[in-house]
């Protein structure tokens, strides 16, 4: 996995316009990816919770394209910073990478996955790429753990987008 590659699967890197955002983005997928020991994407489920086809990256890429729409929306009625949207949006379930592992031809939880929520191991990772409180915020704050901070609206967006995907898919 590398720069390329993660342009090729996500195309929303490219709206990010502040270059040390979208950097750090990609050297958080990178950093995730080389702890888990994942060299693409390919194959992933998006989550281990119901049986599905939809891909960890197809996931990631619908909840930002509907977090940019939500935004674009939204931003009229309260202060939306579009580049911490869309890279929660990108690297809202990057903690997966840990969370996951492939066993027997099998994706699985990890043991990592068994002691450490993946909003919890992305936050971690997201900081050491030196990302923005903001997108940290989102990151740990985008599940059942954003339930105990008062999230920003950023937070609110990816979250309610990313529940959206899950229950409207798992039938």
């Amino acid at each position: 996995m590398d720069e390329q590659y993660l342009k090729d699967v996500f195309p929303q890197l490219e709206l990010i316009k502040d270059a040390a955002i979208k950097n750090a983005v990609i050297n958080t997928y990178l950093k995730a990816a080389e702890m888990g020991g994942w060299d693409t994407l390919e194959g992933i489920p998006f989550t281990l919770l119901i049986d599905t086809q939809i891909t960890f990256a197809e996931h990631t890429k619908a909840v930002t394209d509907m977090a940019l729409s939500l935004g674009e929306i939204m931003q009229h009625f309260v202060s939306i910073t579009m580049d911490y949207l869309i890279a929660g949006g990108l690297l809202h379930d990057v903690g997966k990478l840990l969370e996951y592992e492939r066993k027997g031809g099998k994706v699985v939880k990890s043991r990592h996955g068994e002691l450490l929520r993946h909003p919890v191991s992305g936050a971690v990772i997201a900081a050491e790429q030196g990302l923005p409180p903001e997108v940290i915020h989102i990151i740990v704050a985008h599940s059942k753990e954003g339930e105990a901070v008062k999230r920003i609206p950023e937070a609110i967006i990816i979250h309610h987008c990313d529940f959206v995907h899950f229950e409207s898919v798992k039938g």
